[in-house]
Parts: C-alpha cells; structure tokens; sequence
C-alpha cells in the first residue's frame, strides 16, 4: 500500500553540496566539496493521487481528493492492530522503497526512549535478514544509527553516504533541540558547526528524507513536535499507529477484527 504510492517513479536521487570551511578559509574564494546525497521525487501530485486513489479503492477506503494531498503534503496513515508486526513492516517497506525507487534517507521517528531502543535492536535483529532478502541494497551494520545531538558526525555520514541509511529519532529530545530560537532549547542541531561545514539542521532537510511516524498519537501530540517533524522537510511522511488520532490519508487498515480473523495476534 505504501510503496504502491510512488509507482511509476525512476530510481533516481539528487545532490547538494557540502562545503569545507577549513578549505575555504586556506584557500580564500576557493573552496573544496562534497556531495551529499538526497531522495529525489518525480511523480507529479496527479501521478501519486492517481496511485493513492487506486491504493484506497483496492483496500476498501475512501478515495483522497486532491486537495487532501496536496494540503498534507504526502502524509500519510496505515492502521495496524497492536502486535501484528508493525515495526517489521515499515522496515520492510524501507527496503522496498530503496530497491524499487532508491530513496536512500530514511528517519523513523518514535515517542519515548524506550520504543526507540526497541526499533534500534529491531533493527539489529533483522539487519541479517534484510541483507538476505534484499543484497542489492548494499544494507550493513552501519546503515542506521540513533540520532544524537553530542554525535553530530553521525549526521554528517548520513548525508554523504548514498546507500541506504536509516536514522532513528526520540521526537522528545528532537523537539527540544529544534525548539524557537526565543524558548530554551538545545540548539547545537540549529546553529553552524564549522566542524560540519553547515548547520545539522541544514544537512538533514537537504537529504527531503522519507520519514516514518511510529505511534503518531504520541509522537505527533503537540504543535511542537508537528513542527518538529516538517522541519526536517520530508519528501513524505508515513504514520502507522493502532489508535490514530488523525487519520490523514489512510492507506490501510488493519484492525482487531482482521487481525482475528487473520490469526496474526496471539
């Protein structure tokens, strides 16, 4: 239902550039780069809500409209009841959004520090099986990591890098850091860092990364933290949750009675 959306896409990513400040002040005017890499989409919005629109149809849901699409900016829900695998499926659809699009950047965004540890070591788990099933992806031990303020060369490798790569982020702590320049905020990911050449802020929106909303109820309960998350300036974003508060745009619903009926819950 997700990766249906962009059907008809190119694989293809984009560049920006990423400059040296310690070349540029040797060498004056001059100056030293290098490319990050960043998801590239070429659909236009009659194309993904023509997708949308089939997706919806074929799962027994309202069709969006185009006003809805364009409103939310490809945002989007998938309804899963609690224990049907959920963290396997949007990591699964990760993989498959790289292998038949090659969107690259990734960022699963949890509400608490204990589900982020819990997708980490999912992550870890299924880093073996993925690499199984999906060799062409070029997937390692290296292709995600948890966002850290203090580890701002994790952020730096993550829009270098042009495989795969999964970025992990507690919407508390994140939100903190992005908060107004006129409330109390950490605000090391808001401000230039010569090390970096660039503002970490910067670095992560240039990448328009696909990002993943797990438990949105939670994770997106506040204006702080919506904004939070469009700040990150994502190509589109996908929520998956068992008790939506809002469901924009819902892809697929998988609810108590399905999940019985389908013998998928213990």
């Amino acid at each position: 239902a997700v990766v249906d959306i962009f059907k008809g896409q190119e694989v293809c990513t984009s560049n920006f550039t990423v400059f040296s400040p310690e070349f540029i002040k040797k060498q004056g005017l001059q100056f030293d780069s290098e490319d990050g890499v960043a998801n590239k989409l070429t659909l236009n919005q009659g194309q993904i809500l023509e997708n949308v629109q089939k997706i919806q149809l074929r799962n027994g849901l309202r069709p969006a409209t185009a006003t809805e699409i364009e409103k939310e900016n490809l945002d989007f829900s998938v309804e899963m009841e609690t224990g049907t695998g959920k963290t396997y499926v949007y990591l699964k659809t990760i993989m498959e959004l790289n292998r038949q699009y090659g969107f690259s950047k990734f960022i699963i965004v949890v509400p608490s520090i204990p589900i982020k540890e819990g997708v980490f070591k999912s992550l870890q788990l299924t880093l073996e099986h993925f690499r199984e099933h999906f060799p062409e992806n070029l997937y390692n031990e290296k292709s995600f990591f948890v966002y850290d303020s203090s580890d701002l060369a994790s952020v730096r490798d993550f829009a270098l890098d042009s495989r795969i790569r999964i970025m992990v982020i507690n919407i508390q702590a994140f939100a903190k850091d992005v908060a107004d320049n006129n409330k109390k905020g950490n605000r090391i990911i808001l401000d230039y860092n010569d090390k970096l050449g660039y503002r970490p802020i910067s670095l992560i929106q240039n990448t328009k990364p696909v990002v993943i909303v797990d438990e949105p109820q939670s994770t997106m309960s506040s204006a702080l933290q919506k904004k939070s998350i469009k700040n990150l300036n994502p190509l589109a974003v996908f929520r998956y949750s068992a008790t939506h508060t809002e469901k924009i745009n819902l892809m697929y619903k998988l609810d108590a009675v399905d999940a019985y009926n389908q013998q998928l819950v213990k």
